[in-house]
């Protein structure tokens, strides 16, 4: 998997995890935890939302994808 896939792959389990799994508001630290308990992640894309999801709260599942492409 190169880089583009893998963070395409973890956008979008993060909108669908993110949507159906998390209550917000949410802290980034919330999230993370969230995405580790998530069997269907592979460990690669794990690390990459914990290294790129900026720290904060977040209102929605909008934010938190919309911070995370203001990454990429």
């Amino acid at each position: 998997m190169n880089g583009g896939d893998c963070v395409m792959s973890v956008l979008q389990a993060v909108l669908l995890h993110s949507k159906k799994h998390v209550t917000y508001p949410a802290t980034a630290k919330d999230l993370v935890e969230a995405c580790n308990n998530f069997s269907d992640v592979p460990n690669a894309e794990k690390v990459w939302f914990e290294n790129n999801l900026p720290a904060g709260t977040y209102k929605s599942a909008n934010e938190v994808l919309g911070a995370l492409l203001n990454k990429v």
